[in-house]
């Protein structure tokens, strides 16, 4: 039997970790430049030359604290082409990066949660200090899925730009003011070029 001592095991599972990220900025240059799923249109396409990423960080894969928000309620949000959109918050989530402590709210969207495929999906919109500057000032996303328990995984290695970032047309959901994080999350997405 094989056993490995924790530091090879550590090196191991850090190792899964960055190939993980890897591939998400793999999947999101792909994405982007198939005539098939892409938002932009042939024009643009010709000039993305894929997205810039920053560098990865692990320090910012975190484990936060899920508390589910009882209340059912739906609020609305607004979106970058002055629409709205409707979502239950459905949880806080409590977490520290570099011993900061940081609260978001992870909404769930009214409308997908009516749907098979979607009905476990969450949404974590954030802006941070580096919004504007080095990020995309419209904020960035985070996918994740309903835990089981009380805790959930937080990676802002995989945190990414709505649509609205590369392209008009596009009816995206503004993060609202409170899930602003006063720390800058300088790991995801970066601000496209040109915007």
């Amino acid at each position: 039997m094989l056993i490995l001592s924790p530091v090879i095991y550590g090196q191991e599972q850090d190792s899964l970790l960055v190939q993980e990220i890897l591939d998400f900025q793999i999947e999101q240059n792909t994405h982007f430049l198939s005539k098939k799923t892409s938002p932009l249109s042939r024009k643009e396409r010709k000039k993305f030359h894929g997205h810039s990423f920053y560098p990865v960080n692990l320090d910012y894969r975190v484990e936060a604290e899920f508390i589910r928000i009882e209340r059912e309620d739906t609020i609305a949000l607004q979106t970058s082409s002055g629409m709205i959109k409707f979502y239950r918050p459905y949880a806080q989530v409590r977490f520290s990066i570099n011993g900061k402590p940081c609260e978001l709210t992870v909404y769930q969207s009214y409308w997908l949660r009516g749907t098979k495929e979607f009905e476990n999906y969450l949404l974590l919109p954030f802006r941070d200090p580096t919004s504007g500057t080095t990020s995309y000032g419209g904020g960035r996303y985070l996918d994740l899925m309903i835990p089981d328990g009380d805790s959930i995984i937080l990676n802002f290695n995989l945190a990414y730009n709505p649509y609205c970032a590369y392209t008009d047309g596009y009816n995206c959901t503004i993060p609202p003011r409170e899930n602003t994080l006063d720390i800058p999350i300088e790991v995801g997405l970066m601000l496209p070029e040109g915007h």
